[in-house]
């Protein structure tokens, strides 16, 4: 069988930090409150120069850089992001446009749980022999969206890019597994109103020209912590595994009692769970690439480790996966791929 190897990691978030008390001079909160609530004591925000597309670009480089590969041998791009800088174009476009090359590109929208449904889509283009290389990237700048008066939501979350490089292995490298699911009839709970092509009758109906996300944080926790156990329970099943096999559980960095509820679910120690969220916030598509990252920068990731990664988002929307973590197989000699290029792994 053909696998989609994880080959190269990059990770970008803008300079500015937010601190928790930057937040209290902002709005009625306080250090204590975001942090026994959340977990949270700074987030990233995007400042003047920076972009969905400059995040994007500067956490695939890295990712490229690290695979020892160029744009121009890249396949396919896949962008996972709910926050796009242009509508029409699409943001993997825009994306390629600064990184060259010709490769095909195209969005994903779920939100928070995007990159886990990006990875398992593209890894399926490596795995059927469409693709030789895949680019997938998470990124989001919800904080243009976020409401600075409500101290519910402003709290919560940040801004940044992850991305992965796929490369073609006949060794079981890369998911092994996915679980993808969603509730439409919950995208009531978690959204931002009036942001889309479709704009009602009257413009009045709109009380700002840019609109706030609106959550209702009661039902989206109960969602969260229900949901996270269950899908990462049946992505390992599904691998074939069970929780004695895996190396560490990579979450959604949303908040820190969800995490840890779904660690208490199925039963791992602390030391096998990955959290960062306390410098990062919620990155919504990009909190689990970015976690990959630190983590593999760490040195907590050793070739043939079994990575379980799960997330959940708006739509609501849940997805997770298991991944083989290392680069065993991925060949780059044209007698082997037929693309030219050194061996790995």
């Amino acid at each position: 069988m053909r696998h989609a190897a994880i080959s190269g990691w990059g990770m970008a978030v803008p300079e500015r930090i937010l601190s928790n008390s930057d937040l209290e001079r902002m709005v009625e909160t306080s250090d204590e409150w975001i942090v026994s609530r959340t977990g949270i004591k700074e987030r990233r925000v995007v400042g003047p120069g920076d972009s969905t597309t400059s995040l994007a670009v500067a956490a695939a480089r890295q990712a490229l850089d690290r695979a020892g590969l160029a744009a121009d041998q890249i396949d396919l791009i896949v962008v996972a992001t709910c926050t796009p800088d242009q509508f029409l174009v699409s943001q993997a476009c825009l994306v390629q446009a600064e990184l060259g090359g010709n490769a095909g590109a195209f969005d994903l929208g779920a939100a928070c749980s995007g990159f886990v449904y990006a990875l398992s889509t593209a890894s399926q283009f490596v795995q059927t022999g469409c693709h030789e290389r895949v680019l997938v990237i998470g990124v989001d700048t919800l904080t243009r969206f976020v409401d600075y008066t409500d101290r519910t939501t402003c709290i919560l979350f940040g801004d940044g890019a992850g991305a992965v490089v796929l490369e073609a292995t006949d060794e079981p490298r890369g998911l092994l597994s996915t679980v993808l699911g969603a509730d439409g009839a919950g995208a009531k709970h978690l959204y931002i109103p009036g942001w889309g092509a479709y704009v009602p009758e009257s413009a009045a109906l709109l009380a700002e020209p840019r609109p706030h996300l609106q959550m209702n944080g009661q039902e989206v926790f109960r969602f969260a912590v229900r949901v996270m156990g269950e899908a990462a329970g049946a992505a390992v099943e599904r691998a074939g595994l069970t929780f004695a096999d895996i190396d560490m559980l990579i979450p959604h960095q949303a908040n820190a009692r969800i995490i840890d509820a779904a660690a208490r679910t199925l039963d791992l120690p602390r030391d096998k769970v990955w959290m960062n969220l306390d410098r990062y916030g919620n990155t919504s598509a990009a909190s689990i690439p970015i976690a990959l990252h630190e983590a593999e920068a760490a040195g907590r990731l050793r070739e043939g480790d079994n990575l379980v990664l799960v997330a959940f988002g708006g739509g609501l929307s849940w997805a997770a996966g298991v991944v083989r973590w290392g680069t065993a197989g991925v060949c780059r000699d044209p007698e082997c791929r037929g693309r030219g290029g050194a061996a790995t792994g």
